[in-house]
This record gives structure tokens, C-alpha cells and sequence, in this order.
């Protein structure tokens, strides 16, 4: 890659972090690419240099997010230090992360077809499903080595991510509980339904 190709990525980058920062501020109709061009220094034409329009950005923000996300926790199954239940106990805790802190990015995941065309939605659908597949596997091994205790892993899987994905809806960080409490919280609840 070219030094000039590797400049080019990095300030995309850093335009997608603060993009995402300015989303789960103000909420995907909130953000405006004027906004995030001013909090970047820099002109709301030489913004659309790199992304098309609001749309594309929303769409790369979410790549970003998601890629992430499943890279993170591809890395923990990988790693498979401990037990089926200890890799998943990791892996609760890495998704309720990121659905509490890139909370309005990570909402867009709950309605891809409202906010990505038809190209876009068949890539995202395609992540979620590598990532889905992450706990899938995580669930099967726990079954293999007699952890859990299921009969449908996909049922399972569907339960558990649901649940975790319901978190940004009601979650309030200057609520009753903090952000650990609900992680532990979530983690046990879950772990009960595998069990």
C-alpha cells in the first residue's frame, strides 16, 4: 500500500471515529455532516471526498463498529483461554460494551433495511452473520464439553443477542445501576439460560 493510500485510511478513520462519537451524542437524525466536518476542522466538501453522503458515512460508521466488534470477539474465541462459560462470560461483556458505549451506532444494527440500500444491507448482513456465527460456536462448544445444556443453539443464540441488544433501548449511564453492574448482572441471567 501506498504511503499516500495509508494517509488516505487514517483520515477516513479518523473521520469515522468522530462520526460515531458525534452519532451516539446526538442520535443518527442529529448528527449533520456539517457537524462532523466542523468538529474535524476541515470543510463539509472535503468531508463528501470521502464519503458519498450521510448515508455512506452512517454505513462505514457501522462497518467500523461491527467489524470491530467481531474482531474483538473472534480474538477471544481464539484464544479459548478457559472454560466454554469463561470464553462466554468474555464475550457478554465485550458485546454489552459496545452496545452501551456506541449505542447509537450499534442501533443501527436493530434496523438495517431503514437506514442502508440494498448493497450495503446485503454486506451488513453478511458481518452480523459472522458474527452471530461467533456465538454459535462458543454455544456448540459449551454443549460439546457438557457446560450448557440446550437443544436448539440457535434459539439460544437468537435469546441471548436479542436480550443483549435490547440493553441500548432502556440503559440510562446516570441510572440506578452502572455499566458493570448490568454486564454482571445480564451475564448471570444469561448463563442461567444455558445451564
Amino acid at each position: 500500500m501506498k504511503l499516500s493510500e495509508k494517509k488516505i485510511l487514517r483520515k477516513k478513520e479518523q473521520i469515522l471515529l468522530s462520526a460515531i462519537e458525534i452519532v451516539n451524542r446526538r442520535g443518527y437524525s442529529g448528527a449533520t455532516m456539517e457537524e462532523i466536518a466542523a468538529e474535524l476542522l476541515m470543510t463539509k466538501g472535503s468531508l463528501y471526498y470521502y464519503f458519498k453522503n450521510k448515508s455512506d458515512l452512517m454505513y462505514q460508521c457501522h462497518n467500523f463498529v461491527l467489524s470491530q466488534g467481531t474482531e474483538d470477539l473472534r480474538d477471544i474465541l481464539n484464544r479459548g483461554e478457559g472454560s466454554a462459560t469463561e470464553i462466554l462470560v468474555k464475550m457478554i461483556a465485550t458485546h454489552m460494551e459496545y452496545a452501551i458505549e456506541e449505542k447509537e451506532v450499534f442501533n443501527l444494527i436493530m434496523e438495517p433495511k431503514r437506514f442502508f440500500n440494498e448493497e450495503q444491507l446485503e454486506l451488513v448482513l453478511k458481518l452480523r452473520k459472522e458474527y452471530e456465527n461467533l456465538f454459535d460456536q462458543i454455544i456448540k462448544r459449551g454443549i460439546t464439553s457438557g457446560e450448557f445444556r440446550v437443544e436448539e443453539p440457535f434459539i439460544e443464540r437468537m435469546i441471548i443477542l436479542g436480550a443483549m441488544n435490547w440493553v441500548q433501548q432502556w440503559y440510562n449511564p446516570d441510572g440506578r445501576l452502572v455499566k458493570e453492574e448490568v454486564i454482571e448482572k445480564y451475564t448471570k441471567s444469561i448463563l442461567k439460560i444455558l445451564k
